[in-house]
Order: structure tokens, then C-alpha cells, then sequence
């Protein structure tokens, strides 16, 4: 039987891969740099995650299987790269996928560990924006999250409405509902310029 738990993280984690591996090509990195990134974006958020709760060694030490997973979409990701730049497009729509899988896992592991409602939408959040945030100050870049654009806004209305949901809903049918609202607010986001209020000092 399909572990849907296990299908998320593993469609995440491919998703921030190639998003982070596509970065580092961006900036013209060597395959070891596009390597790191892809790692760094894939599993960053997951390891801070981790860390806050007390569940060490973090997940992709204990499992072999996420970066070798890790590791076959970036060579892939490099071998197909001249496809995969064509369809900037579908890039962003991976780190937009990849924003609510790992939301829901965030919230899925604090529910485990028996946290309160608000402490599980925050360690979604984190496991959603925190891999991004590190590959953004690895490249030298302004994190998106701390920029214009609305990211971990999306996080934190997809992890409410997961929380809310849970009690009244099967869960496959809460993550599937929670990760499509994520998507959907991160895309129209973009779509239609949407932001925060800045302000200035």
C-alpha cells in the first residue's frame, strides 16, 4: 500500500532539488556548487526542523534514501538542464509544489511530537521557506522569504486551514486540500504581483 507521508516528502524533496539546482546553474556554480545547492534547498528546512524538535540525527541522516534521491535529480537536473531553462515556468511551479508538500511534512512532525496547533503551522513554515533561505545567502542573494513576494504567507494560511481541517476530514484529503491552497496562493501571488506592505526607514 502507498504511504502517502512518504510520497510527499519524496516529491518535495525532488522539487526543492531541482529548484535549488537550477539556481546554482543561474549563477554559473561548478557541478559541486549545483550539487551543495541542490542538497542545501532539498533538506535545509527539514534539518532545522529537526534540530527544534529534538529529532537527531535529523531525517536524512537516518535515511540513505533521501540523498541518494537528492542526488540522482541533480545529475538529472544537470543533464536535462537545457529542457528544464526552456521551462522557467514549470521551475517556478516546482518550488511552489514544493513549498506545500514540505509545509504539510513540517506540520505532520510536530503533530507527532505532540506540539500545539500554532508551533505546528510555524515548523511548516520552516520546513517550507528555510532550505530557500539558506540557498538564497549561499548565493549571495536577499532570501525570498524576507523580500516583496509572498512565500511563507502561504505557508502559514496552508497550515492553518490543514490544522483547522484535520478533526473534520480524512488526512489524505486535508494534505492534498492544504498543499493545493499553498500552491495556488504562491502562484497568484506572482501571477498578479502580489505582496506584503513594505516598509522604510
Amino acid at each position: 500500500m502507498i504511504n502517502i507521508s512518504s510520497v510527499i516528502e519524496i516529491s518535495g524533496t525532488v522539487a526543492f532539488a531541482i529548484s535549488g539546482s537550477f539556481s546554482a546553474m543561474q549563477k554559473r556554480l561548478d557541478v559541486f556548487g549545483v550539487l551543495i545547492m541542490g542538497f542545501v534547498t532539498a533538506i535545509g528546512g527539514g534539518t532545522i526542523r529537526d534540530v527544534l524538535i529534538g529529532h537527531t540525527p535529523v531525517g536524512w541522516m537516518r535515511d540513505y534514501q533521501l540523498p541518494l534521491i537528492i542526488l540522482g535529480t541533480v545529475i538529472a537536473t544537470i543533464f536535462f538542464k537545457k529542457y528544464i531553462k526552456i521551462f522557467k515556468t514549470t521551475l517556478f511551479l516546482f518550488d511552489a509544489l514544493g513549498l506545500g508538500l514540505f509545509t504539510i511534512i513540517g506540520i505532520q512532525k510536530g503533530i507527532d511530537a505532540g506540539l500545539n496547533p500554532g508551533v505546528c503551522v510555524a515548523l511548516g513554515t520552516i520546513t517550507g521557506c528555510f532550505g530557500g533561505v539558506v540557498r538564497d545567502i549561499l548565493l549571495n542573494d536577499i532570501p525570498l522569504i524576507f523580500r516583496k513576494e509572498i512565500y511563507a504567507t502561504a505557508c502559514i494560511i496552508g497550515g492553518t486551514l490543514y490544522m483547522l481541517l484535520i478533526d473534520h476530514l480524512s488526512t489524505d484529503v486535508v494534505e492534498i486540500v492544504a498543499v493545493a491552497v499553498v500552491c495556488a496562493i504562491r502562484i497568484v501571488a506572482v501571477k498578479y504581483e502580489l505582496s506584503l506592505p513594505k516598509f522604510y526607514a
